[in-house]
């Protein structure tokens, strides 16, 4: 398996555990009656939970680019160091936004979030 794909199969772990994580405080910040419930009723989530929903919608954003970059590279067998390099950085990148987001600490976020954009670029340049 090239470096580019194993990155990929992280990427969907981290897409699952990213999931229960943002359920999860989600669900405790409006209760577990609720969470249990049939939720009828809308009810606002905590600061952190919601900071945690919106890093696993912007996780969604970027997850299918990551894909075709990897798969393209998987079936054209134009992976090099440099892309398997930008996978990595990709993948660790995203799971630093997700503490990074959820802190609220004031640069940290765009850091980790233009570092994933970096290691997409990086799997694109072997295509060129």
């Amino acid at each position: 398996m090239t470096p580019e794909l194993q990155y990929l199969v992280y990427g969907v772990i981290l897409l699952v555990v990213h999931v229960l994580v943002q359920a999860t405080f989600s669900d405790l910040s409006k209760g577990i009656g609720w969470a249990l419930g049939p939720q009828d009723e809308n009810r606002d989530q905590s600061v952190v939970a919601a900071r945690i929903q919106r890093a696993l919608r912007n996780y969604l954003e970027t997850l299918p680019a990551f894909i075709a970059l990897a798969l393209t590279l998987a079936v054209t067998e134009m992976g090099t160091a440099t892309s398997a390099l930008g996978a990595a950085i990709w993948f660790w990148a995203r799971v630093a936004y997700i503490p990074a987001y959820a802190s609220g600490i004031p640069l940290v976020r765009s850091v980790a979030f233009f570092a994933s954009l970096a290691g997409l670029a990086m799997m694109i340049l072997p295509l060129f």
